[in-house]
């Protein structure tokens, strides 16, 4: 099939004070979610000045790929859409459309299975493809890329250069903890045809970072950004709660790495850089944060590989063994039946 544009699938993000309120009642549309539960989350993104970096990390990523498609002959206006603020994907759609776009390939920046990081994403094409109506280019979503060597690779070195920051001769009682986003357990379980795939992609993801980067550390799997109400399990343990756990058994030294993110956004440099540190620092144990591929010009490379095996039939460049695919099934990730959250997924 041809295709005759690229576009860029994010969360989005406030960019100023005033857009905190309305972003917030955009994640949570149709949960009934009190004003003031998103006043209490809404501090996060005020201790920043009311700026989330992800839509600059976007802006970043989106000029990263376009010089690179430029530089490797892969002619394909670019564009860019948000689930929850501006610019939104119907807009984007409608521009598209405006501009004679017929049929364009969607990345989006998340790299696992689920219902939030990929099933969502469809749904988002679909209802944004309704809402532009008639002439509404065809969307299709790249496949996840959890095994990618260009996403692999810079989450190794970002282990590797973090734990240079520390003290070597504690190394024997230093650890690494890879972080992601906790969802409900219901979704986790319902995350691909067989179930698992979310939890199961992170654990391969891990290995794979954890034997390029430091064989010799032990390392756990852990989660962060709860949002949920306490009565509804969610995926455990809590970064902070690990944290405690492991100091308890000895381990002087922690590298967190958030291989559930391809950026530093909101929920990396407020959960990880403020609260966990602090945990940390309150338990005496050295901490150091990896960072994430942002635009790294492997992850970039990554990006116009995964064009170019649906446009030139290119061998998919992987590191894992999990089965992927290009067309999600039917019954792949279904929606989440759970009570009102303040789900954040930036």
């Amino acid at each position: 099939m041809a295709y005759d544009a690229f576009l860029l699938l994010s969360f989005g993000g406030p960019e100023h004070p005033d857009h905190v309120l309305p972003f917030l009642r955009n994640v949570t549309r149709g949960r009934g979610v009190p004003d003031e539960r998103l006043a209490e989350v809404a501090e996060h993104y005020y201790h920043f000045g009311g700026v989330s970096p992800i839509n600059q990390q976007c802006r970043d990523l989106l000029a990263a790929v376009g010089a690179d498609f430029a530089a490797n002959g892969v002619d394909l206006p670019m564009y860019w859409g948000n689930r929850n603020w501006q610019p939104m994907l119907a807009d984007t759609v409608a521009q598209m459309r405006d501009d004679g776009i017929t049929s364009a390939l969607g990345f989006a920046t998340s790299a696992y299975g689920g219902y939030s990081s990929c099933r969502q994403y469809w749904e988002d094409i679909a209802a944004a493809r309704a809402k532009v109506g008639p002439g509404a280019p065809t969307i299709a979503k790249l496949r996840q890329f959890h095994d990618h060597p260009g996403f692999v690779g810079p989450h190794s070195d970002a282990v590797r250069a973090a734990l240079g920051t520390l003290d070597p001769r504690r190394r024997s009682n230093t650890r690494l903890v890879f972080t992601a986003h906790s969802i409900p357990v219901s979704m986790a379980e319902t995350a691909g045809p067989e179930g698992g795939r979310y939890t199961a992609q992170l654990n391969e993801t891990a290995a794979l970072v954890h034997a390029a980067a430091a064989p010799d550390l032990p390392w756990d799997l852990v989660w962060q950004s709860r949002s949920g109400p306490p009565r509804v399990p969610w995926l455990e343990p809590d970064v902070n709660d690990h944290l405690k756990a492991l100091a308890d058994k000895g381990v002087t030294d922690v590298v967190v790495s958030p291989i559930g993110f391809v950026s530093d956004h909101l929920e990396v440099i407020w959960d990880l850089d403020n609260e966990a540190k602090q945990t940390a620092a309150d338990l005496g144990m050295g901490y150091a944060r990896a960072g994430t591929p942002g635009t790294d010009p492997r992850f970039v490379a990554m990006v116009r590989e995964l064009v170019l095996e649906r446009t030139d039939g290119r061998t998919r460049d992987r590191l894992g063994t999990l089965p992927v695919w290009d067309t999600c099934p039917e019954n792949c990730c279904p929606p989440p039946r759970r009570p009102s959250t303040t789900d954040r997924h930036d």
